[in-house]
């Protein structure tokens, strides 16, 4: 399935229960501070270290499925928001093993202090997504993410060494908060990039909708609210634990909108969708259009489903995409064998080329046209049920379409018990002379075994002529017709009318295209209906 660009109708604001959960962390935090004596402190190592780390490892994953995600389409809004994942959970991860007792007897400032440094880097990612630089800038961020997430780990791993060699400026003892001295200036600034990013994010969710766009929104809002307690809180009260579980509830709220996306999709690309920038979207639908057609067209083009679905892997297509293309391959093709009986060969091979919504104006060229209809119908149809009819005509059709087919004719239309062929109505028959002759021939020779076991039954009769016509589409918008204009046509109606059943009437132009090896009966000139001249005419036999 495409992911498709999102409608540009506007969504409603998010549910009044939303916003108020994102107020509630603030206006607690402002009750812990108002009144110290409920800051109650609480130091439990165990519970901090499981906390920490299990939020640092929900935004681990994260990272990594968002880096999956902007990788696939190289999308530079994604790209900044798995930066940020990564840096935050990097840092958060060492800020777990400041927990006493876990890699050091009592943490040092290098340990404590990552929290508040991992977020306001990530804070400045979650600003960049949201900025002029993930759009006309997104050239730069993409050829520049590389460098940025080398950066970033050569930034922890250093961070790392340092706090466990208790090497300056990360040694000595922790704070007795971690926002401290320029932190707290740091923590502030962050939490105004936060709040833009927020608010930004909020306007596309109104623009496109998308539950990872409102989650996203509502985690930029919960980490904000996490760097305020981190600057205000103390050591190991309920306004420093409050911070955890705040940080958490951000990564969970984004991890619940992209499962949610993703079972709704079906694919982990689309579970981005509202976050990718137009012209990802657009990369998107001309991939997702070229695997389909690469997939439904396969077996057409001589090679099988397989040898393409293996094609689309090899371009780095995950399971989830490869199984929503093939679903979407198969019912293309579906629909493609539901309505191919209904048209023209060539109207079908036209608007599978040029699309739906292309209109062929016509075109000028010599074509050769069969009619052929049964003698006697009429009669016949007078003295039996409507049923019988088509019962009869439908036995008929089924010896006759194969054969015109394999001569290579297109049937323009069926009219009761006639029916129009067309050659080289597509400029690719040169011999369509030949191949017309051969399809009259077969018509009456398919026909004969049904006509002989049924006595009572009409026979066909068969007119040809070839000269030049309009090809090309007739009608409006709504209803339009692909066929073939002009006195050619009229005149191959009318030597079939000269006929007798069991007949071939070709004009001159068809006996002289046909050579020397033709056989066949000059009929001399002929009055037709609506020809103020006679016309040559001759009953074809042979080849």
């Amino acid at each position: 399935m495409a992911i498709g660009t999102p409608a540009r109708s506007t969504v409603a604001m998010p549910p009044l229960g939303v916003l108020v959960l994102l107020v509630l962390p603030l206006a607690g935090l402002g009750l812990l501070l108002a009144r110290p004596e409920v800051d109650m402190e609480w130091e439990h190592h165990p519970s901090h270290f499981w906390l920490v780390l299990g939020t640092a490892a929900v935004n681990v994953v994260l990272a990594s499925i968002t880096n999956i995600a902007s990788g696939r389409y190289r999308d530079a809004r994604v790209a900044l928001i798995s930066l940020a994942f990564m840096v935050s959970a990097g840092f958060l991860g060492l800020h777990a093993l400041a927990t006493p007792g876990v890699l050091l007897s009592s943490p040092n400032v290098g340990f404590v202090i990552a929290t508040p440094v991992g977020l306001a880097i990530a804070s400045m990612f979650a600003f960049a997504s949201t900025s002029a630089i993930a759009g006309p800038g997104a050239r730069a961020v993409l050829r520049a993410r590389p460098l940025l997430f080398r950066a970033l780990v050569l930034l922890m791993g250093l961070w790392a060494a340092l706090s466990l060699a208790r090497l300056p400026p990360l040694d000595g003892p922790p704070p007795s908060g971690e926002g401290v001295g320029a932190l707290t200036v740091l923590g502030m600034g962050s939490v105004g990039l936060y709040a833009i990013a927020a608010w930004r994010s909020l306007e596309r969710y109104r623009e496109v909708g998308g539950v990872v766009v409102l989650a996203v929104a509502a985690a930029f809002v919960l980490l904000a609210e996490a760097m305020v307690a981190i600057v205000v809180s103390r050591n190991w009260h309920l306004s420093w634990w409050e911070w955890h579980v705040l940080m958490l509830a951000a990564f969970v709220a984004i991890a619940v909108g992209v499962r949610r996306e993703y079972q709704r999709s079906g694919s982990l690309s689309g579970a981005f969708g509202g976050l990718y920038l137009e012209a990802t979207l657009a990369r998107i639908d001309r991939w997702h259009a070229r695997a389909i057609a690469s997939v439904a067209s396969a077996e057409a083009r001589g090679r099988s489903v397989q040898q393409a679905v293996d094609q689309l892997r090899r371009e780095g297509a995950t399971v989830d995409e490869v199984a929503l293309v093939e679903q979407a391959a198969r019912e293309l093709r579906r629909l493609d064998e539901a309505f191919r009986p209904y048209l023209s060969s060539v109207a079908a091979d036209r608007v599978r080329r040029a699309g739906p919504d292309a209109s062929f104006s016509g075109e000028e060229r010599i074509v050769s046209v069969v009619f052929a209809d049964l003698a006697g119908f009429t009669a016949f149809s007078e003295t039996r049920t409507p049923t019988e009819v088509v019962t009869m005509l439908n036995e008929y059709w089924a010896v006759i379409v194969p054969v015109i087919e394999a001569a290579g004719g297109s049937i323009e239309h069926f009219a009761g018990d006639g029916i129009m062929v067309i050659f080289d109505a597509a400029g690719d028959q040169p011999d369509h002379v030949a191949r017309a002759a051969r399809a009259a021939r077969g018509i009456l020779e398919a026909s004969r075994p049904i006509a002989e076991a049924h006595p009572d039954r009409p026979i066909f009769r068969v007119g040809v002529n070839t000269g030049p016509a309009v090809v090309g589409d007739v009608g409006a918008m709504g209803r339009r017709s692909f066929t073939v204009i002009g006195d050619t046509t009229n005149t191959a109606a009318r030597l079939m009318a000269a006929g007798e059943p069991g007949q071939i009437v070709v004009g001159r132009d068809t006996w002289e295209g046909l050579g020397p090896d033709r056989v066949g009966t000059a009929l001399g000139p002929v009055t037709v209906k609506g020809k103020r001249d006679p016309v040559e005419a001759w009953i074809l036999r042979g080849p």
